[in-house]
């Protein structure tokens, strides 16, 4: 009998385990933990965007409390390269040195004993500075006469990458040709726990503990060791419950070696919890891209080209470890999607400019080239009279090519993009809306398919030039003498469940309930090295190393149990938790074994594996190329002509995640990515003026999608296995957040198509639906 066949393994839809702590207020986060004699940390930060720092005034009597830069000369710049041609080199100072490049920048650390009084000490330092000329917008950051933020650059700009296919002769022979130039605003993270760094430094281990919200324990215990000069034996990484990080806290944090660096040096505990003024203004923000993008196609709306020219501003600095980019630098290969396109030319550019820099937000770059890419189809779909579903249809990789590679050398593992899509479509009353329209109401139907490539390996990211590179993730797993299971893996959750999936799969091969099944997380002393939670790698990564893990385990405990039964190892099979003999009767349980090996030695079978009942095991797929999850999202959206408002009247997601581990938790992975996608499409967005300064500094100003704006979303799943990974299980972690921003759009677009009516730029508030209503009428009169 399979093990995972009890309704507790892969393909379960299992509770969490977690759950029962976070439900009752018993999650324990940094802002929860406190030492002993604990300072509080609170940073003095920039209030303009670009200034050189001439002097910075301490309290009187209180200069020992305030550091500097000049004050912590062991900490090193962070320099996050990348090994792409052409890429431009940044030095970020922990601490302002000489100059000032966004508004935020941490300038100096105060330290007393409670936060208030760290933050008056902040307050009555006096800053002197003069002011530069602030580089805001994206578009004009390269041309030659703008201040340049880093003074040994030709351009503020940290890399550009070209593809060159030849579209010079499309015109010719194309039916159809649009051009469309698209904006995504500028977007803040919004976890519901902020960041926060807790160092103390162990004497008698002579080691820096750093508790810290990171989704990436191992990465940063690297970074901070390389960046204190310390050898990464002295740097343990604890990471607690982790609330919500969604790329946000997957960096390398000045403030994590600033805090790091005093509690050496001070031999105290040190604390700083990010609160949420700081998180908008000063955090690593993301998605602010800018297109223009054409497309040729034919009489039947097959894609014949398309070129894009994308700039992303990346901000001032390059963060470690994912650099400045790696939104930019994906677009040329994204762009492509679930389509069979045939050329493809694209440039891009990576700005930099007078903004905390950016980082990798859940869905990274596709989130902006699925919005240029779909709404440019459908407005391919409008010029040729053809409807959204044919020209994707026309266009979508067929289930019969795959294993499929495109031409930028992607290489789709599995799927039936095209029944995904009919499903979707199949799933709304289209001919109610078009007789809706014909009424005169302002609704809309619209569509977006697109594909996410996760659990990307070695070869992809070695390819990329990111500062470090994922090689074979391990899992550790340890029978105890009472039979619990203990599983460590270097990965970490902060919203994912990985504490209840990996029990699903250590209960799949073993056959141990997921309840005896302890998950150790998030402590880079007691876990295996690991890059860490990103990338939707985790189910697949981690799910794969661990059923590895258990697997050699299991053969020892086999051979213990073939012992104990007096047969021999091919007599028996592991499973339900028990060695049992293949025929006949006889069974042994695992706990039994356990005890044995244990505490009952002397009777442990003659050559029996010295190894004991620990092992260490890797686990890459091959090829290591990532998994493509995909789906087509449709959605009904109502538009109120008079106030530019949208309602959200249906929603519609098809997905496929090939083998679902926990169809429970990918549903909650897929809602709530989608509702951030709904944040990204019609409300979120961090605006500067043209001196550099952010203008949502508090959430009354940076608005969230609330409950209410979230509509009832009707959600199927499909499931191709991947033939790739170990129980055909994809990356999905980021599916829902990709596709809203695109239907949504192309949704309000069909509904204010009679009128002529086009939103081009995100989010679509009532402002911007407004003024494509009146550039629309303006055009007729």
């Amino acid at each position: 009998m399979n093990a995972g066949a009890t309704g507790f393994g892969v393909g379960a839809a299992l509770r969490r385990k977690e759950d029962a702590r976070f439900l009752i207020g018993k999650g324990r986060y940094v802002g929860d933990i406190t030492r002993p004699g604990m300072l509080e940390v609170a940073f003095l930060r920039s209030p303009v965007a670009h200034a050189r720092l001439k002097r910075l005034t301490k309290p009187a009597g209180h200069e020992q409390q305030v550091f500097t830069i000049d004050d912590l000369p062991e900490i090193k710049t962070i320099r996050a390269n990348s090994a792409l041609p052409g890429f431009r080199v940044s030095e970020q100072p922990v601490l302002a040195r000489g100059k000032i490049r966004h508004v935020g920048e941490a300038i100096a650390a105060c330290i007393a004993g409670s936060r208030a009084e760290a933050e008056d000490l902040a307050g009555a330092c006096e800053l002197d500075y003069e002011m530069l000329p602030a580089v805001s917008d994206m578009t004009r950051a390269h041309l030659p006469g703008t201040p340049l933020l880093h003074e040994d650059w030709s351009m503020n700009a940290f890399l550009e990458t070209h593809r060159n296919d030849d579209v010079s002769g499309l015109d010719a022979i194309a039916a159809a040709k649009v051009t469309r130039t698209l904006r995504t605003s500028r977007q803040c993270m919004a976890p519901l726990e902020g960041r926060g760094v807790l160092a103390e430094w162990d004497p008698r281990l002579e080691q820096i503990i750093v508790t810290t919200s990171t989704q990436m324990p191992h990465v940063t215990k690297s970074g901070l060791a390389d960046c204190l000069g310390l050898d990464e034996g002295q740097v343990r990484i604890i990471s607690p419950d982790v609330g919500g990080g969604f790329g946000y806290k997957g960096i390398l944090l000045p403030e994590e070696l600033v805090l790091a660096q005093l509690a050496i040096r001070l031999g105290r505990p040190v604390r700083w919890l990010e609160d949420r003024f700081e998180q908008l203004t000063a955090g690593a923000n993301c998605r602010e891209h800018h297109y223009v993008i054409t497309a040729w196609a034919d009489e039947a709306g097959r894609l014949l080209g398309v070129e894009c020219d994308a700039i992303v501003d990346a901000g001032a600095y390059s963060s470690y470890p994912f650099g400045a980019c790696l939104e930019a630098a994906q677009v040329g290969s994204i762009l492509p999607g679930p389509y069979a396109l045939p050329l493809l030319r694209c440039h891009t550019m990576s700005a930099c400019t007078n903004k905390p820099p950016i980082l990798p937000y859940r869905g990274v770059a596709r989130t902006g080239v699925c919005y240029a890419m779909e709404t440019t189809l459908d407005a391919l779909a409008r010029q040729l009279g053809i409807s959204a579903e044919a020209i994707r249809l026309a266009n979508l990789v067929r289930p019969e090519a795959m294993p499929y590679r495109n031409l930028v050398g992607k290489v789709f593992d599995s799927g039936d993009y095209p029944e995904a899509l009919r499903r979707a479509v199949a799933a709304i009353d289209v001919p109610s809306i078009r007789a809706r329209q014909a009424k005169g109401e302002a609704v809309g139907f619209g569509l977006a398919t697109f594909c996410e490539q996760g659990a990307h390996g070695t070869s992809v990211y070695h390819a990329w030039g990111i500062p470090f590179v994922p090689g074979f993730e391990q899992a550790f797993v340890r029978l105890s003498p009472d039979g619990i299971l203990e599983v460590r893996v270097g990965v970490h959750s902060h919203g994912q469940g990985m504490e209840t999936s990996l029990a699903q799969v250590a209960h799949t091969i073993l056959g141990v309930h997921p309840d005896k099944v302890r998950i150790v997380l998030g402590d880079t002393a007691l876990t295996p090295y690991s890059t860490g939670t990103w990338g939707s790698r985790a189910a697949v990564m981690a799910g794969g190393a661990v059923a590895e893990a258990c697997r050699q385990l299991g053969d020892r405990i086999a051979s213990i149990g073939a012992g104990l039964l007096q047969v021999t190892r091919p007599d028996v099979v592991v499973a339900d938790g028990f060695v049992r003999r293949i025929e006949g009767e006889g069974s042994v349980s695992i706990a039994d074994v356990a005890r044995t090996w244990y505490r009952a030695p002397q009777n442990l079978p003659k050559g029996v594996d010295k190894g004991g009942l620990e092992v260490t095991a890797g686990y890459r797929p091959d090829p290591d190329t990532g998994t493509h999850s995909y789906a087509a999202h449709a959605v009904v959206a109502r538009v109120d002509l008079e106030t530019g408002a949208v309602v959200l009247e249906d929603f519609v997601v098809v997905e496929d995640g090939g083998k679902l581990i926990n169809p429970m938790i990918v549903d909650g992975q897929v809602l709530g990515g989608l509702a951030q996608g709904i944040g990204t499409a019609l409300y979120e967005e961090m605006p500067y003026d043209g001196a550099g300064q952010p203008l949502a500094a508090t959430l009354a100003d940076y608005l969230l999608p609330g409950s209410a704006d979230v509509p009832d979303v009707r959600l199927e799943h499909m499931e191709t296995p991947s033939p790739w990974t170990t129980f055909g299980q994809k990356g999905i972690g980021e599916s829902g957040a990709i596709g809203p921003p695109a239907a949504i759009v192309n949704a309000i677009n069909d509904a204010l198509a009679s009128i002529g009516a086009e939103v081009t730029d995100l989010p679509a508030t009532p402002e911007r639906v407004l003024a494509a209503i009146a550039a629309a009428r303006a055009g007729k009169a």
